[in-house]
């Protein structure tokens, strides 16, 4: 019986080591999804500010011919 008691706990042992280290995993990523967000808000602010900064008639082309492309490629992967 004394065999059977042990392996109970050792498996409570590895069940907690395990479920920290999930908690580190989960953790670790989420740090790393939050600073991917911010890179991307950073990226779009910084493109915003340069549309911003064109002439009306520049920028009115630049989002043209962005959407252009965009709609071209929504195009292709409707195969």
């Amino acid at each position: 019986m004394r065999g059977r008691e042990g392996m109970g706990s050792s498996t409570r042992i590895i069940r907690a080591a395990l479920l920290a280290a999930a908690g580190v995993a989960l953790a670790a990523a989420a740090f790393l999804l939050r600073e991917k967000h911010q890179e991307a808000e950073a990226a779009v602010q910084s493109i915003h500010d340069q549309l911003d900064a064109l002439d009306p008639a520049t920028r009115a082309a630049v989002i043209a011919r962005l959407t252009s492309d965009e709609v071209k490629k929504v195009r292709g992967h409707q195969l």
